[in-house]
């Protein structure tokens, strides 16, 4: 088999895997573990077929930031996914489980953009310009890859393992906020299920930002005024299951809450 009917067979597991609910063979299989550009290919041609199907891009997530969950997933670097409209949810929103696989949660930083970024030399200070506010958040993780048997070319492959974005009500401004300091705490049943702070996010969720943005405008991509950026995870994932409430608290951002609805 070519390279190329490789990468589209990969490609096809994954759509059908997110539209039946039933997780697929891991996508090394097919493109190797170690070929990243090929499963960037994978997770195009996917985004591709989103776009074709009438779903709406509104932003980007960056993944694997956290140590914590680079040590959980056997991986050693960040990768990035493609965040659309019927991804995003409000605080409190309703989360159907049966419409996922194999769901986990982890609390982020939330940055939209208040304008356009479009050249690949940016610098730190120009983004933070250009960053309108941030917002505490909940990112719902969902592999299409069975039992969460993944290493890197498997989510890049599968959109970051992107699935759902539950982002709070109390925009803040980056003037108000030491991000590098910021601490967070996961609760379920007022219990902490999971804990970190801003470091954990390459160090300061900024660095991780700036890394997308450099990485997205090298490859001739622009990020727009309104996008949403997942600066990626604060601290361990943690599984989700239905029935269940899930609070992350992040210092100087306020909380936020992702309700998993009882079958």
């Amino acid at each position: 088999m070519s390279e190329n009917a490789e990468i589209a067979e990969a490609a096809e597991l994954l759509r059908t895997a997110q539209e039946t609910r039933k997780a697929c063979a891991p996508i090394r299989d097919l493109i190797g573990e170690t070929d990243i550009d090929a499963a960037y290919k994978v997770q195009g041609i996917n985004h591709e077929h989103a776009l074709a199907s009438g779903r709406r891009q509104v932003g980007y997530k960056i993944g694997l930031t956290a140590k914590a969950v680079q040590k959980q997933l056997g991986v050693d670097q960040p990768d990035y996914g493609v965040l659309y409209a019927d991804m995003m949810l409000g605080d409190t929103s309703d989360i159907d489980t049966s419409q996922l696989i194999a769901p986990k949660v982890e609390a982020e930083i939330a940055f939209v953009l208040g304008r356009d970024i479009a050249h690949a030399d940016v610098t730190i200070t120009e983004l933070m310009d250009a960053i309108d506010h941030a917002l505490p958040a909940i990112e719902v993780v969902d592999s299409r890859v069975k039992d969460w048997n993944i290493r890197i070319t498997d989510t890049v492959a599968d959109n970051a393992a992107g699935a759902l974005c539950v982002l709070g009500t109390t925009p803040r401004k980056l003037s108000e906020l030491d991000l590098r300091l910021c601490g967070m705490a996961m609760l379920n049943r007022g219990e902490p299920i999971a804990t970190g702070a801003g470091l954990a996010c390459l160090g300061n969720p900024l660095n991780a930002t700036l890394w997308l943005v450099q990485k997205m405008t090298s490859l001739g991509q622009s990020l727009r005024a309104g996008d949403v950026i997942m600066s990626g995870a604060l601290g361990p994932m943690a599984p989700a299951k239905s029935g269940e409430t899930y609070e992350a608290n992040i210092s100087g951002l306020g909380s936020v809450r992702a309700v998993f609805a009882g079958s």
